[in-house]
């Protein structure tokens, strides 16, 4: 069914709702900043570089803005809430966007997923723990999803009013123990604070490879600025700077908190302390939070952990919404998930199947017994991270040749040649070298996971093939306009496949 048979507003989000703080809000949710340095940073010390992270995260944060340079100087002429797929389509042709829309659909379904295991963890262990209630993991994550659910079938901008409590809690009481770090001093406090994490002997031990796959995966979420550029204020100008400011904030807030984490333990004997933490690392910075702050502020951090984490599924409930919506309106998924509510003219359709898609896994998990962070956040978000990371590295590719075949629409080479060309490179060396250690990732290189998880992006992008080339068959017309949805704004013709 073409989309010239359907009422235009069917086929349109809610335009102008939101600003760059809005934007910024989701993007910052799904890297979730506590999940991170909880959840993330610890393990990254353990099996990465020890005191070195803080280090790896500059890094990790330069590499994102190079990257940010050309996606964000395509973004000025192109607006599509299909974001990598669109990006994919526009500049290395449809058949490449297809293979970029499944990879996309597993990639941000399968961390939105994955962090319910996390949830349900932390949930039911406070829960547990604080009053006596000691229902199984998976009962909160059952009450979540219909509260996600809910938030992701009516308008966006309730979702961002509820983001914008739970980012600015998580984010007050982490630089609240970070500010107690400082003042009280390292090591339990009386030390000084020493800079050595920022060397190169800190950087280069362990192993900084590892090291800097964990941190990419602590920014996941940054690059979703694009997905909302159909529903933000003045486009060309928000969603830049929504990215600029989201990968800014975020770096510096992950350097620094690693960094004074650091020095509150003390890099001499870092790693053999966090190692004797094992099975759960995330109590590390629980522990620095007890002897700095005391028992109470610590509540309060395990409470707003779970609301991290919840926040962090919102906002990629939203991108998947926003996906199948992008993929139904163009014709490679059915035509009825590309279509609007009526009156919240939100990606209903694309929010449904999201929660039932969730659903289905999180019950195949349950029935199999498997464990919700072990196994279902493991598993899943490492898969995750891989499959963006591709998306990322193609993502780059498709600006340089974007940009190729329009000179004139900006002539700065750093900007359409150059720093994409990096961006390129670099993520694509990442992907693959994170496909090479994806066993240790999951902590279990000797599993058939270690292969069998990486092989469902080739199924993905074997699967978005030939979508993109049903699509050519049955419907030309919808496969000629692939990726650009509103060639009104742009002006250009691209030459299809």
């Amino acid at each position: 069914m073409s989309s010239t048979n359907t009422p235009q507003g069917e086929h349109q989000l809610r335009k102008g709702s939101l600003g760059v703080l809005g934007i910024a809000f989701f993007v910052i949710s799904a890297a979730a900043p506590l999940t991170a340095m909880a959840g993330g940073a610890p393990v990254a010390m353990l099996l990465g570089n020890g005191a070195g992270i803080p280090f790896a995260y500059v890094i990790v944060a330069v590499l994102l803005l190079i990257f940010a340079v050309g996606y964000t100087a395509m973004a000025r002429h192109h607006t599509s809430t299909g974001a990598f797929y669109s990006y994919v389509a526009r500049g290395l042709g449809q058949r490449a966007g297809g293979i970029a829309a499944l990879i996309a659909l597993l990639g941000y379904n399968a961390m939105q997923i994955g962090l319910y295991g996390l949830f349900g963890a932390a949930a039911s262990g406070f829960m547990e723990a604080q009053f006596g209630v000691a229902w199984p993991w998976w009962s909160y994550v059952l009450i979540a999803g219909v509260i996600i659910g809910f938030l992701g079938y009516r308008q966006v901008d309730l979702s961002v009013k509820v983001l914008g409590v739970l980012v600015a809690a998580e984010f007050l009481i982490v630089v609240v123990l970070d500010l107690a770090v400082i003042i009280k001093g390292g090591q339990g406090g009386g030390a000084g604070l020493s800079m050595s994490s920022f060397s190169m002997d800190s950087l280069m031990s362990g192993s900084l490879a590892i090291a800097l796959l964990f941190n990419s995966a602590s920014f996941i979420g940054f690059e979703a600025t694009t997905i909302y550029s159909e529903e933000a204020r003045d486009p060309k100008r928000t969603v830049p700077r929504a990215t600029y400011a989201a990968v800014l904030t975020i770096g510096l807030f992950y350097t620094v908190t690693t960094w004074l984490m650091v020095n509150a333990q003390g890099a001499d004997g870092l790693v053999d302390h966090i190692g004797g933490l094992t099975p759960d690392p995330t109590a590390f910075l629980f522990e620095i939070s007890g002897i700095y702050l005391g028992e109470l502020p610590t509540t309060i951090m395990t409470v707003l952990f779970a609301t991290s984490v919840f926040a962090a599924l919102l906002a990629f409930h939203n991108a998947v919404a926003r996906y199948f919506f992008a993929l139904g309106r163009e014709g490679l998924l059915p035509t009825p998930l590309g279509h609007t509510h009526k009156i919240h003219l939100s990606p209903h359709k694309g929010s449904v199947s999201q929660s039932v898609l969730a659903l289905v896994v999180i019950v195949v998990f349950i029935v199999a017994g498997q464990d919700p962070v072990l196994a279902l956040f493991t598993w899943l978000t490492q898969l995750g991270t891989l499959a963006i990371l591709v998306l990322m590295a193609l993502s780059s590719a498709a600006v340089t040749a974007f940009f190729a075949r329009h000179k004139g629409l900006d002539t700065n080479p750093w900007r359409t040649t150059v720093a994409p060309i990096i961006g390129t490179v670099a993520l694509g060396s990442v992907s693959v070298y994170a496909a090479s250690q994806f066993g240790v990732l999951i902590g279990s290189p000797d599993s058939p996971l270690a292969w069998a998880l990486p092989s469902l992006i080739g199924v993905a992008a074997l699967v978005g093939l030939a979508l993109a080339l049903r699509l050519r068959s049955t419907s030309p017309e919808q496969y000629a306009q692939m990726g650009r949805h509103r060639p009104s704004e742009v002006g250009l013709i691209d030459v299809g496949e």
